[in-house]
């Protein structure tokens, strides 16, 4: 069995999760996220905890029950800490602003580049360089820093462009004569 799949996800107190026949919901403060269950994977609730197991002995049932598991402690631990993503605006004259369910980039295009962001995600912009996207979706959320960080990918010769806060990107050296 998967060494994943063995471990038990806790459900914390204020967290309410609902096994039905295709489908697990997990509601808390942070919002309510659902996800489809497969066939190869059987959950149980045994007092607070969601227990794993492989329907069947194939290779299968045995990696889905390890996905499965961290799938749904990614969706127990949104609803209550939240995720975040921290990007960082490198460049002379590169600045975003956020205003409500808008991001507003100037990054050395002629024009500004507007991203609506989706119900459930929220950003903040403590600096003008910098992009805090927080929400209860794992995946969401690193689905839109990765379209953000796609608006301008940092270049390999200056590092010029968006990145992730904890980024390191790699300066090509310049063609010598």
């Amino acid at each position: 069995m998967s060494r994943v799949g063995k471990l038990p996800v806790a459900i914390p107190a204020g967290v309410d999760v609902s096994i039905k026949a295709d489908q697990i919901s997990v509601k808390g403060t942070g919002g309510t996220l659902n996800l489809t269950l497969n066939s190869l994977v059987k959950v149980a609730n045994d007092a607070g905890n969601l227990n794993f197991a492989p329907a069947n002995d194939s290779r299968e049932a045995n990696a889905m029950s390890g996905t499965m598991r961290q799938l749904v402690n990614n969706m127990v631990v949104g609803v209550t800490k939240g995720f975040e993503k921290k990007l960082s605006l490198i460049g002379v004259g590169y600045k975003a602003q956020a205003s409500g369910a808008k991001l507003n980039l100037a990054v050395g295009y002629s024009h500004p580049v507007n991203i609506d962001m989706p119900v459930g995600i929220s950003v903040a912009t403590p600096t003008p360089t910098e992009i805090l996207i927080k929400g209860a979706d794992r995946q969401r959320v690193g689905q839109i820093a990765a379209e953000i960080r796609a608006v301008r990918p940092p270049e390999p010769y200056k590092g010029k462009g968006i990145r992730y806060a904890d980024e390191k990107i790699t300066i090509k050296e310049t063609k010598k004569k």
